[in-house]
């Protein structure tokens, strides 16, 4: 390796952060911080119909969210900028007119009317779709006049001929392409903007990138960027293709798989540790029994030779089983912070004060115990905040053992509505104990239409650990919270509920 690592993540701000990209963003940020060297994002935003400030904003709150922050680039700042395509046009046109000077490059003035007849022709016949060359041989003063004459042009690279291109790929090992199927490629479209592989060679050039790891659908582009290195007097980086992230049906993950930006799954209540770490095992893998490491591990024990060919599959089951771990290793307080948007949402949730703040620490690691993202916290609390004796009867199946056990019901409510609140295990034991000696029945016979009274559900979170967790929101009164009702309300509500049912 060498002693400098500059690396770059170089995404377009036209839409959201695919996790296909971000992983690429990943590996790059790896290979910086295990060799100490430097982690790059900058802007390819020269598409100015799509790209876009909010985007923009988005991707850096992603990588901001997941930990990968950046060394020089976009708003960072650095010595070799700009960090934004759009602000580097002018270095793009010198560095165009200078291949022009050297005979590298031409003038093309065939209309895509023209391009688009060739390019049938050639599907047509069978032959690769490259440009004819048509242009190639204008000589350099007629085309200056055209110019000056008005005429639309475009500035294409002259390919070499019978050359066969040779790059060790640093994860796929040698490879060849023959320069006969490349044809000439444009390097600075008509309106003025410079072509990605063009643009981009520049840029990695002049910001004196080491390794350019990107995806593998980047293959074929990379026999042009190394001619055009060539050209130059440049030297190439390291070329790392890393296989796509792929769907469970083997096709390139998209919208109709899920969930597939960094956004939504940050939506989802996913922990940015969690997508992480699973990115990472994508393709790679830190060694057997080390799945499970943080990023500052996961980046000492990164090898880019160690990373695989083989297409990755996006397995959200795993995913979830990593974000449980993840979950189950947060601290309470940042829970509760995580979660609060999901139960304000609900309305729920307002602006908590202190009490309600220890409260809510209280019971959110409760239900993040048996979920696998943030998003379903809310389910898993609506036993607190969400109560209904009249829905608790319209449950499916619960309705006829419910009136079964009307016994239980009615001697539940009596011995609530004389003890104090059960805000512990040993309180709630206790009344339970005093049900069962008041109607004689013990197990599922006694416990569920407790369940039912209380939390209006038919299962969840264990009785002894939900009842008393009622009686401390109960207490709260404000706090930014919804009032909840108590167990002895609550178990009072079911008991009329019950008994105007069988009036």
């Amino acid at each position: 390796m060498d002693d400098v690592v500059r690396v770059r993540f170089a995404p377009s701000p036209t839409g959201h952060l695919h996790v296909g990209n971000v992983r690429t963003a990943l590996f790059n940020w790896l290979l910086a911080r295990r060799f100490g060297g430097t982690f790059i994002v900058r802007l390819e935003d020269t598409d100015a119909a799509r790209s876009t400030r909010e985007s923009e904003r988005t991707i850096i709150e992603d990588l901001e969210w997941m930990g990968l922050r950046w060394d020089e680039g976009i708003e960072t700042g650095g010595d070799h900028g700009p960090y934004r395509q759009s602000e580097r046009l002018h270095i793009y046109r010198a560095h165009a007119v200078e291949l022009m000077a050297r005979g590298h490059a031409y003038r093309c003035f065939c209309l895509p009317e023209e391009l688009e007849m060739d390019r049938y022709a050639a599907l047509r016949d069978r032959r690769p779709p490259k440009y004819v060359g048509r242009c190639r041989d204008i000589p350099p003063e007629q085309a200056r006049r055209r110019v000056e004459d008005g005429a639309s042009s475009t500035i294409r690279f002259r390919i070499p001929s019978d050359r066969e291109v040779v790059f060790n790929d640093v994860v796929r090992g040698e490879v060849r392409f023959s320069t006969e199927v490349l044809g000439d490629p444009i390097l600075v479209r008509s309106d003025g903007s410079p072509a990605y592989n063009f643009a981009v060679v520049i840029d990695d050039a002049l910001m004196r990138i080491s390794h350019v790891i990107r995806g593998e659908d980047h293959l074929s582009n990379t026999p042009r960027q190394v001619l055009l290195y060539e050209a130059f007097g440049w030297t190439p980086p390291a070329f790392a293709h890393v296989s796509l992230v792929l769907g469970p049906d083997q096709s390139p993950l998209s919208k109709r798989h899920g969930a597939t930006s960094v956004t939504e799954f940050r939506s989802q209540g996913y922990l940015p540790e969690a997508l992480t770490n699973y990115l990472a095992l994508i393709g790679w893998s830190p060694g057997e029994g080390h799945e499970l490491l943080p990023l500052d591990e996961l980046a000492r024990r990164f090898q880019l030779e160690d990373v695989g060919h083989s297409a990755g599959v996006f397995d959200v089951e795993k995913l979830a089983w990593v974000n449980r771990h993840y979950l189950k290793l947060a601290e309470p307080e940042r829970l509760v912070q995580l979660s609060i948007p999901f139960l304000r949402a609900k309305g729920w949730v307002l602006d908590p004060d202190v009490a309600a703040l220890d409260f809510l620490a209280s019971v959110v690691p409760l239900a993040t115990a048996s979920v696998d993202r943030l998003d379903q916290v809310p389910a898993r609390l609506s036993f607190l905040f969400d109560y209904s004796a009249t829905r608790a009867l319209q449950v499916p199946a619960t309705l006829a053992e419910a009136e079964a056990a009307s016994v239980v019901i009615a001697a539940l409510a009596d011995v609530l509505a004389g003890s104090r609140p059960l805000i512990d295990r040993d309180a709630f034991r206790a009344a339970v104990a005093q049900v069962r000696e008041r109607t004689g029945l013990k197990g599922k016979s006694l416990l569920h239409p407790i369940r039912l009274a209380l939390t209006g559900e038919g299962e969840g979170l264990e009785l002894d650990l939900a009842v008393p967790a009622i009686e401390r929101g109960a207490a709260l009164v404000g706090g930014g919270l919804v009032l909840m009702a108590s167990a002895a309300a609550r178990a009072a509500a079911f008991h009329q509920a019950l008994g105007e049912l069988g009036a």
